[in-house]
């Protein structure tokens, strides 16, 4: 029987993995938690060492302009690791940092100390290596000593190299599914606008947003533009939107599944979002942007049509994806265009119905998964 209360030092990388942080952190209140999260897992009782934007960085380019400030991050997190001494690192996406913080604590001597006594390094979200890279899950295999997938068809590809990998769903599936039966049916003219959590990717899409807003609110239809924002580029969205032509209202993210149950078509960035619009069965337009140098490079290694979860899941494009150079207003337009059409429209609807079970799974909650996982190693 433990005589201490159990100690993890947990990081999130992002607004998708601070989310899951907290509702984690809410089924282990026999814990303390150190690390690194946002405001949904400070909320939840975590002193934050650095603010998480400092992570939110993505793409080849935008990482090495950050490179600086993320090896000193990495170092700072090592040592807070080793001095703390937790009984489990939970890391929920944020690969590329979470793997750089691990193998410096690996590397040092304090540190291989800890794991000789017990310390023990899990993962959350199974890096897509069926769609790029396959090589990774070799390279996981060697960090983390338990990984927690999304899906089961993710599992094979790290057990065969001996990473003990569970499938636990997808963790906003259970607050979602179900629970807005007319989201996607609304007669309200509400345009939702999404254009992520990176500043760098926010800065790329917002000028495609406005040129959107702008057309459509020319076309005689009485729309409204709502943008739910995050911490991390909020300010900078509010600034940029001052300047439009076109009256916006700004929603905090802890809002954005009341903006999205009365949304007619949702515009929106690449990643979480698409597949909480899939889960509500609201039609949307996925569109993304990249520095060209990152478009380039990753064309050369993906292995997949789509980027949308729901499109990869039902190996069809339900959601139309604008990515890359084809980012550009005037496709976005026609697809808005092709989903006023009632006929174009409720297809989509039950085509994202038909996904509903592909995204949760019968055995539980993911985040009460993950926390039985991580009680678990610390009771080895």
């Amino acid at each position: 029987m433990r005589n201490k209360k159990l100690k993890v030092f947990v990081i999130a990388g992002e607004v998708s993995g601070d989310v899951l942080g907290a509702r984690i952190m809410s089924q282990m209140p026999d814990a303390d938690f150190i690390g690194i999260g946002g405001e949904n897992m400070i909320a939840a009782g975590l002193k934050s060492l650095f603010p998480m934007s400092d992570l939110a960085v993505m793409g080849v380019v935008e990482v090495l302009m950050h490179a600086r400030t993320l090896t000193r991050r990495i170092a700072q997190t090592a040592r807070a690791i080793i001095d703390t001494k937790p009984d489990v690192v939970l890391t929920i996406d944020a690969p590329g940092f979470a793997k750089s913080v691990i193998k410096a604590v690996r590397k040092s001597k304090q540190g291989r100390e800890l794991i000789s006594h017990g310390l023990r390094f899990q993962h959350v979200v199974a890096p897509q290596v069926w769609a790029w890279r396959p090589g990774r899950a070799k390279k996981y295999a060697k960090i983390f000593d338990k990984l927690y997938a999304f899906f089961d068809f993710e599992v094979p590809y790290f057990t065969k190299y001996g990473l003990d990998t569970v499938a636990v769903g997808h963790p906003i599936a259970d607050g979602i599914i179900g629970k807005y039966q007319s989201a996607g049916q609304t007669r309200d003219k509400v345009i939702t606008l999404v254009p992520g959590s990176r500043m760098s990717e926010v800065k790329r899409l917002m000028p495609i947003f406005k040129c959107v807003a702008e057309i459509l609110s020319r076309s005689g239809d009485a729309y409204k533009f709502v943008i739910p924002t995050v911490e991390t580029t909020a300010d900078y969205v509010r600034r940029e939107t001052e300047k439009w032509d076109v009256r916006t209202t700004l929603v905090p993210a802890a809002a954005r599944y009341d903006a999205y149950s009365k949304t007619f078509v949702a515009i929106v960035a690449s990643g979480t979002v698409s597949a909480e619009l899939a889960m509500m069965h609201i039609p949307a337009i996925v569109i993304y942007k990249m520095n060209p140098v990152t478009t380039w490079l990753v064309r050369q290694v993906i292995r997949i049509r789509w980027v949308s979860l729901v499109n990869i899941l039902l190996n069809r494009g339900v959601y139309p994806e604008f990515l890359g150079p084809d980012a550009r207003c005037d496709n976005v337009i026609f697809a808005f265009g092709r989903l006023t059409v009632p006929t174009v429209r409720e297809k989509m609807i039950r085509e994202l119905a038909a996904a509903d079970k592909l995204w949760r799974r019968p055995d539980g909650a993911p985040a009460q998964l993950i926390a039985d996982g991580v009680r678990s190693a610390a009771r080895e």
